[in-house]
């Protein structure tokens, strides 16, 4: 960095003019920035900054360099200089500064870019998420707590992440420097080049010294997240563009990542190292997990067909030790932002980082269950202490022990990114049951021994029970999941309600079932219009005229009346407040005349109808005059009654 410096020092002390030295660092900037160099970005734009110069670009550029580097308390230095000067951003930014808000735990703020987030982009996940779950912090808090965390013992000043379990060993990530008077160093961080290292995981926990992992692994450019097999005889990790000798570029010559897979020899050394068939020059492919079975592997990636900067896929490893094609794990799981650092536990839970949900600030710690058919549910936000303000992921755990590991960039570390071990003293369970009464809809009396079933989703039956002699019926159920219930009742019309359980630990979801019989009584005084479920007839303001609408369900009273041809009615006519008492009163008695006349027209006797206009008088809500109140409030009042007042 000091011969860099001078470079730049020399190079700027030849500019005789201020303006045009400002415009040639902030020129540089942009090709840094443009090329990933993001520590280089930064210092030339800064430069440019600090004279005071003020660019929207610039400060665009300069939270972005630090937004990528995970540099959060920086990256919000300047995203919100660029807000106070340029307010009217893309939705991009309002989402990237209420995460650099987050880090400095300013989460009311956060919460108000999230908003107008959401209210710019419309559709995308992020923002839906949030509106869903706005008491988000909450429902962390309640999974909170359940973790003790310590320093792993095996950090440096440099990063360290990304760890596997190997046997009694622990295989991680580390840039630090292993020596030498020349140093390779990546571009995009101006930080050494990533390795891999081991550590033997001693029965107390604690660590031994770090080692470095096997030299036809390491090799000159960045190789991190290793994944072995459960027989420590394969092991997956990623790599930049390398093998052979040869680095690999896409069409901006960018050297990305790849998945590499290699064995374990017979003199215990790892040989054949290859790429995976499923890599490509123009996308990034890394940090790769296996299924508890060893017949899928999940990653990260931006291959075409990604939803977000980069989601999480999985891919069958076939008996012949051939892949499958990638398939994204879908909406469920993956959003616009990054998912990434799959792990998937012998309880075939899946473990993944995401900055995509509603979490703590930057990268956070989810967990899915993953059902029998490979699909997702119950995803939950681990919570603290594994989650904090700044990017946490690499989560590992071992399903026995309940010990595990997890890389974050959190205060109070050594390095850049740092490794912590943790043993989980509870697990993350869900305990939700689904519970209501059955209920007769017109008279609210209780319905025993109906028959309720429980069906996925896809309508496939999970459970069937009996109401009890109370009415009551209860199912266990999975949190995060949606369901359809159906409630059977010999002379009641079937119901289904459809209900999605709560995401947090345990809780009961309160779900009536109200069942409508098929034949139903009637008498004097019954109101046809909602014994039949008829929706209320309704007329146009100041109209007297039946609406096309109107006519459909008074053919369903015309059925009636055709049915029981004793029965005679009084069509009871109502307006809104609006006009005078007298003005509505004379619409109301037109009105109870059009519809009597509608049925007469079409064969009803004029003998066995009444109509009667009440205007105003019998309102159904509070629109009363002097009242504000919308136009679907008035419009409730503009209706007409059928009242049976003779059977015989």
């Amino acid at each position: 960095m000091k011969i860099k410096k001078l470079r730049y020092s020399l190079f700027l002390s030849v500019l005789f003019l201020h303006g045009f030295a400002q415009k040639g660092t902030e020129s540089r900037g942009d090709n840094n920035y443009d090329r990933f160099a993001y520590v280089d970005a930064v210092e030339n734009y800064e430069k440019v900054a600090n004279k005071g110069y003020q660019n929207e670009k610039m400060f665009q550029k300069l939270g972005n360099a630090y937004y990528f580097m995970g540099e959060f308390s920086q990256a919000l230095k300047w995203y919100k200089q660029l807000f106070e000067l340029y307010p009217n951003q893309e939705p991009e930014y309002f989402y990237r500064y209420s995460q650099t808000l987050k880090s400095n735990g300013d989460y009311a703020k956060a919460d108000q870019m999230l908003e107008q987030f959401n209210q710019k982009s419309v559709n995308d996940k992020r923002g839906l998420l949030f509106k869903e779950n706005k008491d988000y912090l909450e429902e962390i808090k309640a999974n909170s707590g359940r973790f003790q965390v310590v320093d792993a013992g095996v950090n440096s000043q440099f990063s360290d992440y990304g760890s596997a379990f190997f046997g009694n060993k622990l295989v991680f990530t580390s840039a630090r420097d292993t020596g030498g008077v020349s140093k390779n160093v990546f571009k995009w961080t101006n930080k050494s080049f990533t390795n891999l290292y081991w550590s033997e995981i001693k029965p107390d926990g604690e660590m031994t010294s770090p080692q470095s992992f096997e030299r036809k692994i390491n090799s000159k450019f960045n190789e991190s997240t290793p994944v072995f097999t459960q027989d420590g005889k394969t092991m997956y990790f990623t790599r930049n563009n390398y093998s052979g000798g040869k680095r690999g570029r896409d069409t901006n010559q960018n050297t990305l990542l790849k998945l590499y897979k290699a064995t374990l020899n017979a003199e215990g050394k790892w040989d054949k190292v290859t790429e995976l068939s499923f890599n490509s020059n123009q996308y990034s492919v890394a940090h790769p997990a296996l299924s508890p079975d060893e017949k899928e592997l999940y990653f990260a990636s931006d291959m075409p067909g990604t939803l977000g900067q980069s989601d999480l896929f999985r891919v069958k490893i076939n008996p012949d030790g051939s892949y499958g094609t990638p398939e994204n794990l879908g909406p469920e799981i993956n959003t616009e932002g990054r998912e990434t650092f799959p792990f998937i536990s012998n309880d075939n839970e899946l473990f993944f980082a995401s900055d995509g949900r509603p979490g703590l600030g930057g990268l956070d710690v989810f967990m899915a269950k993953i059902e029998v058919d490979q699909s997702f549910y119950n995803i939950q936000n681990v919570g603290e202490p594994i989650n904090s303000k700044q990017d946490d992921f690499g989560f590992i755990i071992n399903s026995k022990s309940r010990n595990g590991f997890f890389s974050s960039n959190r205060e109070g570390g050594k390095g850049y990114d740092d490794i912590y071990r943790f043993v989980e003293n509870k697990k993350l369970t869900c305990e939700q049951t689904i519970s209501g009464y059955v209920n007769d809809k017109d008279s609210g009396a209780i319905l025993p021994n109906a028959k309720i079933s429980l069906f996925d989703a896809s309508f496939k039956l999970i459970q069937e029970v009996q109401a009890d002699w109370q009415g009551r019926y209860s199912f266990p159920a999975n949190c995060g999941k949606s369901y359809y219930i159906r409630g059977e009742k010999e002379e009641y019309m079937t119901n289904e309600v459809f209900v999605k359980t709560k995401t947090i630990q345990s809780g009961n979801k309160e779900v009536p079932i109200v069942l409508e019989r098929r034949i139903k009584p009637v008498g004097v005084g019954t109101d046809l219009a909602k014994t039949l479920n008829i929706p209320i007839i309704y007329f146009d303001v100041d109209k007297s005229d039946i609406r096309k609408d109107a006519a459909y369900e008074l053919a369903k009273v015309l059925a009636v009346m055709e049915e029981f041809p004793e029965m005679k009615i009084e069509v009871r006519s109502h307006t809104d407040s609006r006009q005078t008492a007298k003005y509505n009163e004379k619409l109301s008695n037109k009105r109870a005349k059009s519809t009597v006349d509608w049925l007469v027209k079409n064969g009803i006797n004029a003998a066995r109808l009444i109509g009667n206009g009440y205007g105003e008088s019998q309102l159904v809500n509070n629109c009363s005059d002097g009242v504000k109140c919308t136009e679907e409030e008035h419009q409730a009042n503009r209706r007409s009654e059928f009242i049976i007042v003779s059977m015989h």
